[in-house]
This record gives structure tokens, C-alpha cells and sequence, in this order.
């Protein structure tokens, strides 16, 4: 019973961030998203990558994500976008670390830590402008970043914000937070007389309003290929991430064949069933049961009946010719075929990041260039 694996193509990634540079034509620094292990892609590898294709900025939400990038790619600026441990204030200043400033009680405790370990750490103080989680409250930002930039242990070397919502058809909301922004961080830029590295845009504001790119975009699901396949857009990429399996067993079974738990599924006519060793522990969601498709020989078969821990079983259709050993493709490319996250997405009712983010770690992930 073979397992699944993952399968990145390296080229890819490499080909959507030069088509996100050329748009971007230099005038924003690429703040590539790599949290949650690169959205399941395999944050080490996709970071050595992209720093060989020229991104030199990194975002996670951890310092644990943060060092396990630096195993690997002792250059670069990462950012952490969560709340960064004060502890860890001297790890972070060693290895080129910036924890984002999530409030002024985080930011007084990440102070009082640099000054004991006798340094003096770069941080980038996030604005609430309407997200509603981390960051300075917007109307108190101004005073609160007087009391921070007068702390010693603390060196503001950049300012950020959230978008809560961009949309394309309704930009009102998210034109005012941008605006409210610009005008804390001018305000801020003119007092202490300094120039801040501003960022805002995810991949959403970055397709749709260059005009809110700053000094720096966090591009995230549009350089993993999805929210940017659209021939109209401003950047165009392509998914890079493989999902792959083999059939272990073909059975042909007669109609009124129950498959599954509670016999969900009763065959219609004489048929052939594959049964295929991945399930929802794998990551592959228990909400496509009867209702998703693989593919398999070029062709998409149904998932049919319930998708259990550890297995999963398709309709052949009569006579299929399917073995044993053939390829199974959940996400992904075969023929003239193909099934991405978001399709699986739309299914489940949920977003293209949990499908790819809920494929488990365990799984091997195969890397080509």
C-alpha cells in the first residue's frame, strides 16, 4: 500500500514571482508569505528558491518558522506577523528577525528583553486600520508609536497594516484603511523625521490596487498559483503543488454494491471500484465524500462513498482497465485533465489555503527543479 506524496515544481514558483516582478517593475519590495511551512509547499525549499529568483523578504507567523527557514538560507530579512515571544529578542536580533509589534504592552515587553540581552532590535509596528486582530488600536497609534519610538531597547524600522477585505467591486472599506495608513504613517515619518519601510498589499490588493503597494507587498496564495489564473489579471500564475497516490486494489462489484461507511454509496450497475490508501488523516477532506474526483488514466473518476481515516474509494466505471499501481492524481495535472485546490475548495465550501494547508506534513514532498 503505497502512500501518497507531494510533488513541487520549483520552475514554477520561480516563472510566478519574475511575472509578479515585471509588474511590480521595482517600485515594491517582495515580501513573500511563507507561513504554515509555505501553505503545505515546504517552507525551506520554497524559500531557498525564491531567494534564488531575488525575493530577499520573508513573512511567517512564528519564530519557529522563522529559524527553520534560516537552517537552510542563512540570508534574508524574515518578518514575523505574529506575536513574537520578548525571550526570544536576542535569537531574533542574531538571525535577521523582525517581530512585528502587535500592541504597545508587546511592544514595551520586546524592549525591556533587548535592553537586558544589551541590544537594540528592529521591529515593524503593525496599525489596526480595520482588521480587528493584532496591532496598535488606530486611534491611540499615533501616541502609542511617540512612547515606542522613545523606548531604547527598540530600533522602528517599519510600519504595517491588514487588509480586512479587498474587493474590486466594493473598494470603499479597504481604500479607507489604506488611506488611514498613509496618513499614520506620514504623520509618524514627518515627526521622527525617518523613512519607514511601509507595507499593506496581500496577493488581492497587489492584483487590484498598485496604487496601495508602499514600499513592500506580502505576496501569499498568488505565488503558490491561486487568485491569479484569470487571463484579465494584472499577474498570471500557475499552481506548483502536486497531490499523487496509487490505486492498491480494483474490485469489480455488481449494481446495488453498498461502498463505505453507513452505505453512503450503492453502485447503480456492474462496475469497478478503486480503492486508493489516502483519507482525511492524509489531509484529503472527509466533506468530499461522494462528491469529489481524482483522476485517474487521464480520466475523472468519483469519489464515492464515505472518504474514511486512511482510505478512499473511486468509481472506475464498468470494465475500466485500471491496475493496481496505476496513478492517482488529487490535486493536480494528468492528460488533458486537472483538479486544483480551489475546485476542492468550492466543494468543501472552504478556501483554496485549507485544502493545501491541511495536507499532512508527514507526507513526502518531492521537490523538482
Amino acid at each position: 500500500m503505497k502512500k501518497s506524496w507531494v510533488e513541487i515544481d520549483l520552475s514554477i514558483l520561480e516563472d510566478n514571482i519574475e511575472r509578479l516582478k515585471q509588474t511590480v517593475n521595482g517600485a515594491s519590495e517582495m515580501v513573500f508569505v511563507v507561513k504554515a511551512d509555505a501553505y503545505g509547499h515546504g517552507a525551506p525549499e520554497v524559500a531557498k528558491r525564491a531567494f534564488r529568483a531575488g525575493v530577499r523578504w520573508f513573512a511567517v507567523a512564528y519564530v519557529e518558522e522563522a529559524m527553520k527557514i534560516r537552517e537552510t538560507l542563512t540570508e534574508g530579512t524574515i518578518i514575523v506577523l505574529g506575536v513574537a515571544d520578548p525571550e526570544q529578542a536576542q535569537l531574533m536580533a542574531q538571525n535577521n528577525i523582525i517581530p512585528v509589534v502587535a500592541d504597545l504592552e508587546h511592544g514595551l515587553a520586546l524592549s525591556r528583553a533587548a535592553q537586558e540581552a544589551g541590544i537594540r532590535l528592529s521591529v515593524h509596528v503593525k496599525i489596526d486600520t480595520g482588521m480587528g486582530r493584532i496591532g496598535l488600536p488606530m486611534k491611540k497609534a499615533p501616541e502609542q508609536l511617540n512612547l515606542l519610538e522613545k523606548e531604547t531597547g527598540l530600533n522602528i524600522t517599519g510600519l504595517c497594516s491588514h487588509f480586512a477585505k479587498v474587493e474590486d467591486s466594493e473598494p470603499h472599506a479597504a481604500r479607507t484603511q489604506a488611506k488611514q495608513f498613509k496618513r499614520i504613517a506620514s504623520d509618524f515619518e514627518k515627526k521622527t523625521g525617518r523613512i519607514l519601510f511601509k507595507h499593506l498589499s496581500s496577493s488581492r490588493a497587489i492584483l487590484y490596487h498598485p496604487e496601495w503597494q508602499f514600499d513592500g507587498i506580502r505576496p501569499g496564495i498568488m505565488l503558490y498559483g491561486y487568485g491569479a489564473q484569470d487571463e484579465d489579471m494584472r499577474v498570471n500564475t500557475r499552481p506548483f503543488l502536486q497531490w499523487k497516490g496509487v490505486v492498491m486494489q480494483v474490485k469489480s462489484v455488481p449494481a446495488n454494491f453498498p461502498v463505505g461507511y453507513y452505505c453512503t454509496y450503492v453502485t447503480s450497475r456492474p462496475t469497478d471500484l478503486g480503492i486508493i490508501a489516502c483519507g482525511y488523516a492524509d489531509g484529503y477532506l472527509r466533506a468530499l465524500s461522494n462528491r469529489g474526483h481524482v483522476l485517474i488514466q487521464g480520466r475523472r473518476c468519483p469519489v464515492v462513498g464515505r472518504v474514511s481515516m486512511n482510505w478512499l474509494a473511486v468509481d472506475l466505471g464498468p470494465k475500466s482497465g485500471v491496475k493496481r499501481g496505476d496513478e492517482v492524481v488529487f490535486i493536480g495535472e494528468q492528460g488533458n485533465e486537472a483538479i486544483w485546490a480551489n475546485e476542492l475548495a468550492a466543494l468543501c465550501r472552504t478556501i483554496p489555503y485549507e485544502i493545501l494547508t491541511c495536507i499532512n506534513a508527514g507526507i513526502k514532498r518531492v521537490y523538482k527543479n
